[in-house]
């Protein structure tokens, strides 16, 4: 790995700490958390009060996978993974969340993803 490498996922730590301090993740209010990868998106709603992960979806879920072998970007894919979630928490009766995007800039991807899961009908 580069310096630059090294800094730039020191910075992104540092900033996700930091977004960390603010945004807590309640039962009836769950924190929405993103992560991308090189390739997959995950999506994650948790509970901080009770330290439980409600719901996880993936761009590597068996439930979408025929929507992202469809898709041609990732950029597709992720707004895919923001539609399943936010169906999955209607079904669970999940409308509010709070958005962590985790030191992410929010623009691209994560931003593809948060749109998707608003027109999914979630509340941020």
């Amino acid at each position: 790995m580069s310096v630059k490498s090294i800094d730039k996922a020191k910075h992104r730590k540092q900033k996700k700490q930091h977004i960390r301090k603010s945004v807590i993740g309640t039962a009836e209010r769950p924190r929405l958390a993103v992560f991308r990868s090189l390739k997959h998106m995950y999506a994650q709603l948790i509970d901080d009060s009770a330290s439980k992960t409600i719901l996880t979806v993936s761009s590597l879920s068996t439930d979408i996978a025929s929507d992202v072998a469809k898709a041609k970007t990732k950029t597709e894919v992720a707004k895919l993974v923001g539609m399943q979630i936010a169906k999955q928490a209607k079904d669970m009766k999940l409308e509010h969340v709070v958005f962590d995007r985790a030191g992410y800039i929010y623009h691209g991807r994560v931003k593809a993803m948060a749109d998707g899961a608003r027109e999914g009908g979630l509340i941020f």
